[in-house]
This record gives C-alpha cells, structure tokens and sequence, in this order.
C-alpha cells in the first residue's frame, strides 16, 4: 500500500522536494557567491514538462539534492511537510470539507 496512492498528492510532494532543493541553493549561496553559478544556471527554478505522446511528466529543478547523510536519514521516511498527518486526518474524516 503506497503512501501516495492518489496522483495529486504525489505530485504535490515532488514539486515540494523541488522548493526545498531551491531553497537550499538559495542559503547556500548567501555565503557562497558562485554556488548558483553563471548565467541560465543562476534561475532558481522548477520545470514541469507533460509529454502526452509518451504519456510521461517531468521536473526539473536548479536546486540541491540530499547529501548521502541526508538520503541514510530520511530514506523512506514521510516528508516532514506534514504529509502523513494530513493523509491519518483523512482517512480518519467523513467530512472533506
């Protein structure tokens, strides 16, 4: 059974993960001038791109990813955006609104 068993939801996750890749870049380069780097490299951006003839859907983003400590500590883990309590709230509700 997959936590994200529901399209929206994981989508809505990888476009997160995206932000706070930007959003790392970003503190990152508060202290280190050429971290964004030169040029195009420099946007602090996501891009979505639906392909409908392969049926596919990429994102990219300029951001940082995890460092291999990062990916040990929270490899399998929910995302800490609240995530998992939103889905318990959920499945525990009878009212969507």
């Amino acid at each position: 059974n997959s936590l994200y068993s529901k399209k929206e939801i994981f989508l809505r996750e990888l476009i997160s993960n995206a932000s706070d890749a930007l959003d790392k870049i970003r503190y990152i380069s508060l202290t280190n001038s050429t971290a964004l780097g030169e040029g195009d490299t420099r946007k602090l951006e996501i891009m979505i791109e639906a392909d409908k003839q392969r049926k596919t859907l990429s994102i990219r983003d300029r951001g940082i990813g995890m460092t291999r400590s990062d990916l040990i500590n929270n490899l399998g883990t929910i995302a800490k955006s609240g995530t998992s309590k939103f889905l318990e709230a959920v499945g525990n509700s009878t009212d969507m609104n």
